[in-house]
């Protein structure tokens, strides 16, 4: 047995007032096959690029660990220059990630590599995000912190993508005060006796390919496995849903911080409570 999860539409290229009809207004998934082909970033970036361009600066690294009390609120697990994690890429020796690495702020020159798409939303042109993984890496299944639209944009290989809108939230084993679901829950091959649930949650998937571009929908669950060593880049505008903006700003300004803090005071308690409560919370919802 599979997830419930039918294939994300694709599309060549797409006007404005198309995107904004058929996706954005009623918050759906859509991959542009052929919408980044003009970019200088279509043809240049690469592993060898970024290590030319950027080798010397030092990045956040994280791996597939379980969250730990003694970790701080997407603390980095680890920290190198850029150099030595892209040859450990080339080597395919690291479950290390580049996560949310904010490329401008360290190499403003690569701004002349790519333009930001004018399709209606208001994009944050100070926060484009750099993602890095190696063959067979995956996130956990989280949503963004700001419950931003996203505009995903993949260079190199091929990246396993699986979505679920926040109204399936219900049926994923949602963390308490987090933004991710139950750690152990291997959504690329889920055990649906361990996770009955799961089968009750519709979702989408695709793959994406070098210079592809996925829009997700702001709040967006998303899971990413990379099928092949890889790297993308996120744009994002703030969320217009009135509910979604005021969970993001809660989020941002109370949750975490609330959740750091029991993490300092309760230790692993909190961590297993939490773990303990997403079970409970989700098996309650199959029972009504």
């Amino acid at each position: 047995m599979k997830l419930n999860l039918e294939d994300i539409p694709r599309v060549k290229s797409i006007s404005k007032k198309d995107f904004l009809e058929h996706y954005y207004k009623p918050q759906k998934p859509v991959v542009l096959e052929e919408f980044i082909e003009d970019w200088p970033a279509y043809n240049t970036w690469n592993l060898d690029y970024f290590k030319e361009i950027a080798g010397d600066k030092i990045v956040s690294l994280y791996d597939d660990r379980p969250v730990s009390c003694d970790d701080g609120f997407n603390e980095a697990h680890a920290k190198m220059k850029l150099n030595d994690y892209i040859d450990l890429l080339q080597n395919g020796s690291t479950k290390y990630r580049i996560f949310l690495w904010n490329i401008l702020k360290e190499v403003p020159q690569l701004q002349n590599d790519f333009t930001y798409p004018d399709l209606g939303l208001k994009l944050l042109k100070k926060l484009p995000m750099l993602f890095f993984g190696g063959k067979g890496t995956h996130t956990f299944m989280h949503y963004d912190i700001d419950l931003a639209n996203i505009f995903h944009f993949h260079f190199a290989g091929e990246k396993e993508i699986i979505l679920f809108d926040q109204n399936q939230s219900k049926y994923l084993y949602k963390i308490p005060h987090a933004l991710i679901t139950r750690e152990d829950i291997d959504f690329s091959n889920p055990n649906f006796e361990k996770w009955p649930a799961l089968k009750q949650a519709n979702g989408y998937k695709t793959n994406l390919k070098h210079g592809e571009v996925l829009y997700m929908p702001e709040g967006y669950w998303h899971y990413m496995k990379y099928k092949t060593t890889g790297f993308s880049m996120s744009l994002r505008a703030i969320p217009r849903h009135p509910k979604h903006l005021s969970k993001a700003i809660y989020n941002v300004f109370v949750m975490r911080h609330f959740d750091n803090l029991m993490r300092r005071l309760k230790g692993q308690k909190w961590i297993d409570w939490k773990n303990e409560q997403a079970v409970k919370k989700t098996t309650a919802t199959l029972n009504t």
